[in-house]
């Protein structure tokens, strides 16, 4: 296991890590930062960190304006001086539009580096054999085109714009070199997109500049592969290039987004997601656990997957307002007390596990639980009749019972919506929602709040993204909609009225 270690240079710190033999050669050697009058230098700071940097994997992440596009296309710069033919490159972006300006930024820093443009090809081509190429990928199946390729450097722009690591892990495959170069993925990114979440979870979580080491064994002698990884992070005051040759960016900035929006792009923060399409979600929503009171109805509900991953959630439905840590849970409440997120080791992969070893998890569970949970809603695939038992009827054998939840994501003229009645759960009233997570419930907690819009249908949420607990959620909240107090009858007794509808909102309990 290597150890990360500080050293002192000249304009700055160097992160090196010493390791056992035989690792150095899956990290990075970095050329000199400048070659020349003229020619491309990293600014001091982050950029002069990433080029420097020695992981395997780096992430520049960060505010807009920090330099990011700079700094991966000054890499490859360093690398083409330094590597020549063996410097092969690979710079990728979801569509070729979005390609463009990195295109024209690339055109003035190479044309000083005796490299030309060949439009047949969208590569930029050194005369000593060094070659950059450019591409997008639609489509994530635009990565198995790859198939067969070598580079000594993979770069991917805007790595948030890909809802699952799948593709970009295809593109990884091809960074080796028959030529000996030191091989490396690269990667930049602003907070937001259909890929916050796994982006974040893998990179930034870590810390600004900390590089973490995962150990992979070797399927064929057993031996272990040590890989590096490390997130750095961009912010606007790092680019002083670009405050002072446009010092009425920020202004303009400030002018182009919501306030979220601008938040992250200034300060690079990455819990501020723009577009989420939960977006009242917050910190009022997650309770710490504690203990349900017995006569508090509880159900769980259910998302199924083989392939794809599974999602169990326990609710409980508060028969009394209560109040707990500082906030009102009002009567008719959902919350979601255990979660059970069933995903395997591959990203986007299901656990898979029969539909009887889920039955068996559950039931351990709530054995282990001390509790009897009779009731609860399942995706209503789980009905469906292929060939053989359903899964539902597996589940039943095992002693778990579902009923098929309604499954309207989104509502046609006026008819309930799924989404709707989850996005008012959590928004609540009066400054309190109608929807809780306990804080231990960490995948729902990880995936639900960074979900986004579908770009080509608004009132629903991307399904390329990480989305089964928000489905099973929309089960649950189904289940027992919240509905609107009508108005009082005459004649209703006072009792009666307040403990039916008194409370405004109530769920169907």
């Amino acid at each position: 296991m290597g150890v990360a270690r500080v050293h002192p240079c000249g304009h700055g710190a160097v992160i090196t890590l010493d390791a056992p033999q035989g690792y150095l050669h899956n990290v990075i050697m970095s050329g000199p930062a400048s070659g020349g009058e003229g020619l491309w230098a990293a600014q001091a700071g982050p950029q002069e960190a990433f080029i420097n940097s020695r992981e395997f994997e780096v992430v520049y992440g960060g505010a807009r304006g920090g330099g990011k596009t700079d700094a991966a296309l000054g890499d490859f710069a360093l690398h083409a001086r330094t590597w020549g033919k063996a410097a092969q490159g690979l710079m990728v972006r979801r569509t070729r539009r979005a390609l463009d300006p990195t295109i024209a930024r690339a055109h003035e820093i190479y044309s000083r580096e005796g490299a030309r443009w060949c439009a047949s090809r969208s590569a930029f081509e050194w005369t000593s054999g060094a070659r950059l190429v450019f591409r997008h990928l639609g489509r994530d199946t635009d990565a198995d085109g790859y198939q067969g390729h070598s580079y000594s450097r993979v770069y991917v722009e805007e790595l948030t714009q890909f809802a699952s690591p799948a593709p970009v892990n295809k593109l990884k495959a091809t960074v080796r070199s028959p030529a000996g170069a030191p091989c490396g993925f690269r990667a930049t990114c602003n907070p937001g997109g259909v890929g916050h979440h796994w982006v974040k979870a893998r990179y930034v979580d870590h810390g600004d500049g900390v590089p973490v080491i995962e150990e992979i064994r070797n399927p064929f002698d057993g031996s272990v592969i040590l890989l590096t990884r490390k997130f750095i992070a961009a912010r606007l005051k790092d680019n002083p290039a670009l405050l002072g040759s446009d010092p009425d960016y920020v202004a303009r900035l400030a002018l182009s987004g919501s306030r979220p929006l601008v938040q992250a792009w200034l300060e690079g923060d990455w819990s501020v997601i723009e577009g989420a399409f939960f977006d009242g979600w917050g910190s009022r929503n997650v309770l710490a656990p504690f203990p349900i009171p017995e006569d508090w109805t509880r159900f769980r509900s259910l998302d199924w997957g083989f392939s794809a991953p599974f999602s169990v959630g326990w609710w409980a439905v508060a028969s009394d307002s209560l109040e707990i840590q500082g906030r009102t849970v009002r009567r008719g409440a959902l919350i979601r007390y255990r979660e059970w997120y069933g995903r395997g080791a591959r990203s986007g992969g299901g656990a898979g596990l029969t539909a009887t070893r889920v039955a068996e998890g559950i039931v351990e569970r709530e054995r282990e639980a001390g509790e009897t949970v009779r009731d609860g809603v399942a995706d209503p695939a789980i009905f469906a009749h292929t060939s053989g038992p359903t899964v539902q009827e597996e589940m039943r054998k095992a002693g778990v019972f579902f009923r098929a939840a309604d499954n309207t994501r989104v509502g046609r003229l006026g008819a309930l919506s799924g989404w709707d009645q989850m996005r008012a759960r959590i928004e609540g009233r009066d400054g309190e929602p109608d929807l809780f997570v306990f804080s231990t419930c960490t995948d729902f907690i990880r995936t639900v709040p960074s979900l986004q819009h579908d770009p080509m249908r608004p009132e629903d949420l991307d399904t390329r993204a990480e989305d089964h607990i928000a489905d099973e959620t929309r089960y649950a909240c189904m289940s027992r909609p919240l509905i609107s107090r009508p108005p009082r009858p005459p004649g209703v007794p006072d009792d009666i009225w307040r403990r039916n509808w008194g409370e405004g909102r109530l769920s169907r309990i």
